[in-house]
């Protein structure tokens, strides 16, 4: 994979339209028309429109009308067969429009998409937003970005408004890869916060004086991660894993301490089990005495 990479622009045309106002939708065209820009929206229920219409947005009729306002199309859908639900009646009108998809689906199906707004004359960038919605257009927010390099270069001032861009590739699966695995972090970093925090609950106390706690070491895992590493990352591309701080068998233990405790609670364990099973099949494959690291084995190779 790529490194993100922030690429030299040309100016592409200032209008853009955006099709889907949930929240994320709305807050991207509220940072378009806040810095500007001429925007049409579109939405199935179109009511979503009404704050943003009040800004001086342009309500379509229909998908139709929405594309063809605009060179750049930006797609804010509840998946990529959401695309199809939309665009698919319309698609004499993508001939010479670049698609920018934000929406979250497979790395697979976002390269189908690719090649089905191709096979209509359309471009297509595929898009990953990484933060919530009322973040976008902060300096705060970033997003991935795939696909032709050109029509990035030409684009990215206005989709710069929405979030510093990282530009992944040629290949529009790569965006889509880095979203899912970003958010793989994320929702796994929620499953155990509420884990814990029903842990903690079993014993009387309140979410509210817990969760400070909880998030506190949710914050300072980075910098735990990376102490003693100057490249986060480097040994693992390297297959070493030294074992000379935080074991497998350590943290296994560890593991199965948690699974104890849960099942004395009463809880449920399905998270509790995934992890130890991941130090389980490590030790298992004779890898005890490395670093915890290690469990990257089973995971690529699941048996």
């Amino acid at each position: 994979m790529n490194e993100p990479q922030n690429l030299t622009t040309t100016q592409g045309s200032g209008a853009a339209t955006v099709v889907g106002l949930g929240p994320m939708g709305r807050a991207m065209a509220l940072a378009l028309l806040t810095a500007g820009h001429r925007v049409t929206v579109w939405n199935r229920t179109a009511g979503r429109a009404d704050g943003v219409v009040g800004e001086g947005a342009v309500l379509a009729a229909t998908p139709g009308e929405a594309v063809e306002a605009s060179d750049l199309v930006l797609l804010s859908l509840t998946d990529y067969q959401a695309m199809y639900d939309v665009l698919g009646g319309v698609t004499g009108s993508l001939a010479g429009r670049t698609l920018v998809n934000l929406s979250s689906d497979t790395p697979e199906r976002t390269r189908e998409a690719a090649a089905w707004a191709a096979g209509h004359g359309a471009t297509f960038l595929t898009g990953g937003v990484m933060v919530p919605a009322p973040m976008v257009g902060t300096e705060a927010a970033y997003v991935y970005y795939s696909g032709p390099g050109r029509a990035m270069r030409t684009h990215e001032p206005v989709l710069a408004l929405l979030g510093t861009p990282r530009y992944l590739g040629e290949d529009p699966g790569l965006a889509q890869l880095m979203y899912q695995a970003q958010l793989t972090v994320f929702l796994t970093t929620l499953s155990g916060l509420m884990q814990a925090t029903a842990m903690l609950g079993a014993a009387g106390m309140k979410a509210r004086e817990t969760l400070p706690e909880l998030l506190s070491t949710a914050d300072s895992t980075s910098d735990i991660l990376r102490a003693g590493e100057e490249n986060p990352g480097a040994a693992l591309d390297a297959g070493e894993h030294p074992g000379d701080l935080s074991t497998v068998t350590m943290m296994g233990a560890t593991s199965d301490h948690i699974v104890e405790t849960g099942r004395a609670l009463g809880l449920d364990l399905a998270l509790p089990l995934a992890v130890q099973s991941h130090y389980r099949r490590a030790i298992d494959d004779g890898h005890g005495g490395d670093n915890w690291t290690r469990i990257i084995d089973g995971i690529r190779a699941p048996r």
